[in-house]
């Protein structure tokens, strides 16, 4: 019973089973009204409707002369939608639970949006050519195809993406719901902040937001490949591993029988000098002295004349005073009758 205790509590805890979030019906028509709602942005732009109107109107209220006192604050603020800082903060966050739940899901997710983050943000600015409000030409004109990339507001998409992946990878209901507000806040900041400066235009920082939101509900169609690429990543290191280390041959004792030359003095007693096989002596550890046969075969003092020999274990010495026959050169004694 003792034992079974103790090797439940020796036995390593298994990480908790994190389930992706499946591609729902509510998802997919907040998807399709979030995908809308980025197309009426793009197209009001295009025509130069009522909303680049109020652009221009924000943009010569010039937020940042009529609340100074706020500007150092917000220099540091818009930090938080800075791709590179957001980046580097959420990654240790990430790497740290994913080494203790021993799973790279969260590291791939965040590299993911990333990803899908410069990809479409990145495809979108630069085909749009949008000046900023501090380069514009014309009063109430777009600025539409004019070598800009401000359309839309990287700063807004980069904090919707990178505060809203701590509440897409949240294990419990509570969870979510605290950091998809803390999420939903930071963004809504630094969008805002940003037009304060006056480094977008406010419809910028509307597509930022829309643009930020479409990579985290897009996020549940990729994650059949974050698990095949987490499994081909887990199976690289265990080849390298393997790779590595090798296969290192074991060393076998040899047990088997061994043969030991006996000592030539044993000839004087009719046996000839010829191998006998003897059970050989497990080998000793390391730093121990050799005992019994083999510690004498390898001592190199040589035997003492006159001494008699000792015969290995399982062999035979005939006795010292049995008759052997007649010597050489003596004559027979003669056979008398009985």
């Amino acid at each position: 019973m003792r034992t079974d205790i103790f090797a439940r509590l020796d036995r390593e805890p298994e990480p908790p089973k994190i389930e992706a979030p499946r591609m729902s019906r509510h998802r997919i028509a907040l998807f399709g009204g979030t995908l809308a709602f980025y197309l009426a942005i793009v197209w009001a732009v295009l025509i130069t409707s009522w909303l680049v109107a109020l652009d221009w109107k924000v943009m010569l209220f010039r937020p940042y002369q009529q609340w100074p006192e706020l500007h150092p604050f917000l220099d540091y603020y818009v930090v938080l939608g800075q791709r590179g800082p957001t980046a580097v903060m959420i990654a240790c966050w990430l790497g740290w639970r994913s080494w203790r739940q021993h799973t790279l899901r969260p590291l791939l997710v965040l590299g993911t949006s990333l990803l899908l983050l410069n990809l479409s943000v990145g495809a979108v600015k630069l085909g749009l050519g949008r000046l900023g409000p501090h380069y514009a030409t014309q009063i109430g004109s777009a600025e539409m195809f004019a070598g800009g990339d401000i359309f839309p507001s990287g700063h807004t998409a980069n904090a919707v993406v990178t505060w809203g992946i701590l509440a897409y990878l949240a294990t419990t209901p509570r969870a979510r719901r605290y950091l998809s507000a803390v999420s939903a806040t930071v963004s809504l900041g630094v969008g805002l902040t940003t037009v304060y400066i006056g480094t977008h235009w406010l419809s910028d920082v509307l597509l930022g937001w829309a643009a930020g939101l479409l990579i985290l509900l897009a996020l549940p169609w990729f994650e059949p490949l974050i698990a095949r690429t987490e499994a081909w990543i887990f199976a690289m290191r265990e080849r390298w591993r393997e790779r590595r280390g090798g296969a290192r041959p074991v060393p076998v004792a040899d047990t088997g029988p061994q043969p030991v030359l006996l000592p030539q003095s044993m000839a004087t007693d009719r046996l000839t000098a010829e191998a006998v096989t003897i059970p050989a002596e497990p080998a000793p550890p390391a730093g121990h002295a050799a005992t019994g046969v083999r510690a004498r075969a390898h001592t190199g003092h040589p035997a003492r004349p006159g001494s008699m020999p000792v015969a290995p274990a399982g062999v035979r010495r005939p006795p010292p005073h049995t008759e052997r026959g007649p010597r050489a050169g003596s004559p027979a004694r003669p056979m008398t009758g009985g």
